[in-house]
């Protein structure tokens, strides 16, 4: 049995640990209102862009030099690039975990294509270097404060293997942020990009001053820089408010393991005090 020094050892222990989780959890509260707001800004301008490039690639689709575009090209998809975003660090409960198995479950299902990984965060990194997987690039420490130019950067080399014909079709794999309790995994098709819902008749008829061909030669690059940037901002967001979550639940932990260690010394220490008044008592009672 240990003695109570031990428990008080033990006692003060966890109280440090629990004003650490206290710390990390207003931290990270902190670092969720400034994501959770940027992310939010950014969700209109990159869900409009999608959809009025959707409805560009389909009137490109009708023209005579659709063919040549290899933005237009339809290809048997043999080879995908998979831009995947993890943290850079831990202690944020299930978050990366659930992140790798997304990004399993996306290799089983295409078993027939090859998947190169534009890995952006330190976690998937270390996760598929183990595995020998191919890797086109690796963005370390970029999820720290997201800017667009890191965002543009990591798109530029996707973009430029996609046009040249070195990949068939490009997905984007990252938790969006939802609530402090809830992350959505998301998987999406950047590129080719097909339109949303894919009826003619939910397509916006826009009046084009140039050929819709040529804007996309444009367009395309950028909405492949927004979406990325967009999904460094969600994933900032959904990290700290999983991080959040899970030091909350570390001080809460902390907290019952510090009652049930007093609440077991001080039984220790009672039974110590009776047992010392036992021997008290009896020897009185033998001295006479």
């Amino acid at each position: 049995m240990p003695s109570l020094i031990d428990f008080r050892r033990r006692i003060r222990s966890v109280k440090n640990t629990q004003q650490i989780t206290k710390a990390m959890k207003m931290v990270s509260a902190a670092k969720l209102r400034r994501a959770q707001e940027r992310v939010i800004a950014a969700r209109p301008y990159a869900q409009t862009m999608r959809e009025i490039l959707a409805n560009l690639v389909a009137a490109a689709a009708n023209e005579e030099s659709a063919s040549g575009s290899p933005w237009l090209q339809k290809r048997e998809v043999k080879r995908i690039d998979l831009i995947f975003l993890t943290s850079d660090t831990g202690l944020a409960g299930a978050f990366n975990s659930n992140l790798l198995k997304a990004a399993q479950k996306f290799y089983a299902d295409n078993p027939n294509a090859v998947i190169h990984l534009t890995l952006v965060g330190r976690k998937g990194r270390d996760f598929y270097r183990k595995r020998q997987a191919s890797i086109v690039q690796e963005h370390i420490n970029v999820l720290n404060r997201p800017v667009f130019q890191d965002a543009a950067g990591i798109a530029k080399e996707v973009i430029r293997r996609f046009h040249d014909g070195e990949t068939d079709a490009v997905y984007l794999l990252n938790n969006e942020f939802k609530s402090v309790m809830s992350q959505k995994l998301s998987v999406m098709q950047l590129l080719p990009l097909e339109l949303e819902g894919g009826t003619p008749a939910q397509q916006t008829d826009y009046i084009y001053e140039q050929s819709p061909v040529r804007m996309l030669e444009h367009l395309l690059p950028r909405y492949v820089e927004v979406a990325v940037f967009r999904a460094m901002l969600e994933t900032v967001a959904s990290y700290q408010a999983a991080r959040m979550t899970a030091m909350d639940t570390a001080s809460s932990n902390a907290k019952d393991v510090i009652d049930a260690l007093t609440l077991t010394m001080n039984r220790i220490r009672q039974a110590a005090i009776t047992k010392e008044i036992i021997e008290v008592v009896s020897g009185a009672a033998a001295a006479e």
